[in-house]
């Protein structure tokens, strides 16, 4: 078995390590994916090495892909995605060259366009030459491919002492087949087909000599897949564009839609709702967010869970996926290796020979502290949202034992508590994982158990559903019991996590019992929960939106007067829209709405500098006029609980809730992102009916009113 050392496993160690051989901006790169394969490539459409390549079921399998025109480096003209992410293109022209004939090409002369998507496990790619000069040339192409069939973990920079077999590589005409034997006894094989036969092949080189008219252009369609295509040409490649397309815009069809007064602020809406569509997966169990591109592409409960929550409001379909992925992966039995006991939800999944032959614990690794309680506040949330009690009882089994776990979790310290159970396991457990992202003011790592103090917050929203929900289904004995337990738990937080000389709660407490006594956003997640009594909330929220944790373009995760506090690190002083949203939905329950839309405000505007779309995190600096936000550099860009933050702080903003049980909307004290005068919510389900729901700014206040077709049809509650 692979030792892996525990930096290694710790996203912000094993991430920054590819820095040092090839820097790969996430955003200067783009994304594909479907189903359970992505491709990462630069906006040449370059695969180059480093993170990014072309991944199935968590091994690369292209981890080369390279386009040279007559011998060199082509010019980058421009690249973009499709609207709905299906389409990669990029358009280069040539660097001054030779034609195969000896005779001088200008730079200019040649335009190509590579068209790339994904469908079915093969990535399609469609070349275009096309010839601008005044004669005719013939034009030498090249493309350049390997496929080294890393682990995932491998190429987040893990080492191993054996790998499987490679294979030498098997030609015919059209076609290069690479393989390799892992040592889980899976065969991998990555086959490159070409739409005509190249002038030379060799194992890792195609080179094509092209005779292009002026005025003219010529085609090259390139497949890779796990076997050899029958002759990729423009009707293969245009069916799988239609298909793709067509698969897209039946997820993005699903749930409500938004559309409002402001044109750039449509297109992040429109970006972060095709980027939630993108990562999501269908699974037997239906939809589930995969977490993000390239580090995190499967499903992981932690941040599916939370994705289902911000977009539960809009789309309660992806939470119900989510909730039956996770209750059908329920740990049964214990397991030190994948920190697994009886009850427990399940952190991450992994396909990968690594996982396979546990090298590591991710397979199906449970060593979160947070998904256990977060999974039954989904449940509940979904239940308030929709009134569907025939899924609840589903589940129902599933959430006890969920419940069952967490009380024992519990039962030592009356706290929820984590400890790695083995070494290679993840030290930190909850959202902040990285190995330096809990510590004491002076800088001591703590020893375990830990008790994070927005896990607490998250036992006791969940006991406090499941009472509710237990009432219903008429289990008074039962909602007795858990409204006791969440009423323990607020107590609890309140007398132990409280800091009087700080006005602020612990972010932990050891197993010492000493509180770390650090200011951080976990505490903004005790808000979102309604645990803290309502000073103690504004004294929360005061620091929360101060300059020591708000930069201007979102929250930091740290104050920063913390000794371990920078704005370029993973955990400990960077911005994370999640966190930022989560938080802004906390201060929304506490009255602070108008902050919130501030923060939507820089959220949006770190959006557009982001080209749209926001990244797994950025550095916490503060802004300054005329700066933009800085890159954290080796982010997942997508990531689908960064995309589904402009969902959540949207519903904070308009103080939008939806009861399911009464079939009602309820809006409290609306507001309307700056610069935004009008906002409509398309086929917005209202137990079994579809409503349009609009928000108007008239003067200096926001009303709210349904499309005249539905006026009687659906209560809608206006509180102002």
């Amino acid at each position: 078995m692979t030792q892996l050392d525990e930096r290694q496993l710790d996203p912000a160690v094993a991430l920054a390590s590819l820095d040092a051989t090839a820097p790969r901006e996430p955003h200067r790169l783009f994304a594909l994916k479907q189903g359970d394969c992505f491709a990462v490539a630069d906006a040449y459409g370059d695969i180059r090495g480093a993170g990014d390549g072309f991944f199935r079921d968590d091994t690369r399998v292209l981890s080369e892909f390279r386009l040279t025109v007559g011998g060199r480096q082509t010019s980058l003209l421009g690249a973009s995605l499709s609207q709905d992410n299906v389409l990669f293109t990029t358009n280069l022209t040539n660097l001054p060259m030779l034609s195969a004939g000896g005779r001088d090409i200008p730079q200019g002369a040649i335009h190509v366009e590579r068209v790339r998507l994904l469908w079915q496990d093969r990535l399609f790619e469609r070349i275009t030459l096309s010839n601008y000069s005044r004669e005719t040339s013939t034009i030498g192409v090249s493309l350049h491919f390997a496929a080294d069939f890393r682990d995932m973990f491998e190429v987040r920079g893990s080492t191993r002492l054996r790998r499987g077999m490679t294979h030498v590589a098997e030609m015919d005409a059209t076609s290069v087949l690479l393989r390799y034997d892992g040592l889980d006894g899976l065969a991998r094989a990555s086959a490159i087909s070409f739409s005509q036969a190249p002038d030379q092949l060799t194992a890792d080189r195609a080179d094509f000599l092209l005779a292009v008219t002026k005025r003219s252009s010529k085609v090259l369609y390139v497949e890779v897949g796990s076997e050899v295509a029958d002759a990729p040409d423009r009707d293969r490649f245009r069916a799988a564009a239609a298909r793709a397309r067509f698969g897209m815009r039946a997820k993005r069809r699903h749930g409500a839609t938004v559309h409002s007064s402001g044109r750039v602020f449509n297109d992040w809406v429109e970006r972060a709702r095709a980027d939630v569509a993108l990562l999501t997966t269908e699974l037997a169990t239906g939809p589930y967010p995969y977490a993000g591109i390239p580090w995190f592409s499967t499903a992981f409960g932690r941040d599916g869970v939370i994705s289902a929550l911000q977009m539960l409001w809009l789309n309660p379909g992806l939470a119900r996926g989510v909730l039956a992925f996770l209750a059908q992966h329920q740990a049964t039995e214990t397991s030190p290796f994948s920190d697994s006991q009886p009850g427990k939800i399940m952190h991450e999944t992994r396909k990968g020979e690594m996982a396979a032959l546990r090298e590591l614990p991710f397979g199906r690794y449970y060593g979160g502290v947070d998904t256990t309680p977060l999974y039954i506040h989904l449940a509940c949330a979904y239940a308030d949202r929709t009134g569907d009690m025939a899924f609840i009882d589903s589940l129902w089994p599933s959430l006890c034992a969920a419940a069952e776990w967490t009380e024992e979790a519990g039962r030592e310290t009356g706290f929820v508590t984590y400890q790695r159970a083995a070494e290679s396991g993840l030290a930190n457990q909850g959202w902040k994982d990285s190995f330096d992202s809990v510590f004491h003011a002076d800088g001591r790592i703590p020893k375990g158990p830990i008790a994070l103090v927005e896990v607490q917050g998250y036992v006791f929203a969940a006991f406090r559903g499941l009472a509710a929900l237990a009432r219903r289904r008429g289990e008074d004995e039962r909602a007795d019991h858990w409204e006791s337990r969440a009423e323990a738990m607020r107590a609890a937080v309140e007398r132990d996590f409280w800091l009087d000389d700080l006005g602020f709660y612990a972010l932990a407490i050891d197993g010492a019992g000493e509180p770390c006594k650090v200011r951080t956003s976990n505490a903004g997640h005790l808000l979102l929960v309604g645990l803290p009594e309502p000073a103690r909330a504004q004294m929360v929220a005061d620091q929360l939106l101060s300059a020591s944790f708000h930069s201007g373009w979102g929250l930091r995760t740290l104050a920063d007067d913390a000794v371990f506090f920078n704005p370029m690190s993973y955990h400990n002083g960077s911005i994370w829209p999640h966190d930022t949203a989560m938080c802004g939905a906390g201060l929304a329950r506490y009255g602070e709405r108008d902050s919130v839309v501030r923060l939507m405000s820089g959220t949006f505007e770190s959006a557009v500098h982001f080209n749209m779309r926001l990244p797994e995190l950025f550095c916490g600096f503060t802004r300054a006029p005329g700066e933009a936000p800085i890159a954290y550099p080796v982010a997942c860009l997508p990531q689908a609980w960064s995309a589904g933050s402009a969902f959540m702080l949207m519903q904070a903003c308009l103080g939008l809730e939806i009861d399911g049980w009464d079939g009602e909307i309820r809006v409290t004290r609306p507001r309307l992102p700056i610069g935004i005068d009008t906002l409509t919510l398309r086929h917005l389900g209202v137990g079994e009916r579809v409503v349009d729901l609009t928000f108007q700014r008239v003067g200096d206040r926001v009303v709210a009113f349904l499309a005249d077709r539905h006026e009687g049809l659906v209560p809608l509650i206006v509180r102002t």
